[in-house]
């Protein structure tokens, strides 16, 4: 089954994966700052999983991990990376899994790239029983990510956390990018 998505993301894979990119990801840092404070999280949902960076080194950590993207080619990468989990093709604005299905759902440079932003949240805070952690382009112009016209403002995912139903949003600015951890 393809799914149709107007932002489909078809860059190479192993450009996704280039260690200077990894490196402003900040990945373990990303992964310590989401699960920080949770009541011992088993299960997490790494929806736009791509190659499945994050999804490697939530496993890394012993949780349980479930990945989804739009992106065939990128599944099968991040299932040979990460042979314990569990990766299926899906839209984050569809999410097909029961309610409070997951610890912590994980959206890595997504946000932005979803056709409808807030029926993405409000399918996030639908299957998680804690925590759904956004890892975002900060809304400036930067010589990486997209352009600046394709970033979301602060002010516009807050309120979209809060018209899904998330009472409380705690923001991280790392060095490139900025974490949204809604609750």
């Amino acid at each position: 089954m393809s799914l149709m998505h107007e932002r489909r993301f078809n860059h190479e894979i192993e450009r996704l994966r280039d260690p200077e990119r990894v490196a402003r990801l900040e990945v373990p840092r990303v992964v310590d700052l989401a699960l920080s404070g949770m009541q011992k999280p088993s299960k997490v949902l790494d929806m736009g999983s791509g190659t499945g960076l994050f999804t490697e080194e939530f496993a890394a950590r012993g949780l349980q991990v479930t990945g989804m993207d739009v992106n065939p080619e990128m599944l099968a990468a991040a299932q040979e990376f990460v042979p314990t989990g569990v990766f299926q093709e899906g839209l984050a604005e569809q999410i097909p899994y029961p309610d409070t299905t997951f610890d912590l759902v994980f959206m890595g440079l997504l946000l932005h790239e979803t056709d409808d932003p807030l029926a993405a949240l409000k399918e996030a805070r639908r299957v998680t029983r804690q925590r759904l952690a956004i890892l975002e382009w900060p809304d400036e112009d930067q010589s990486i990510g997209p352009p600046r016209e394709h970033r979301l403002a602060t002010v516009k995912i807050n309120k979209l956390a809060r018209q899904a139903g998330f009472m409380k949003v705690d923001i991280s600015r790392l060095e490139n990018l900025v974490l949204y951890i809604m609750e």
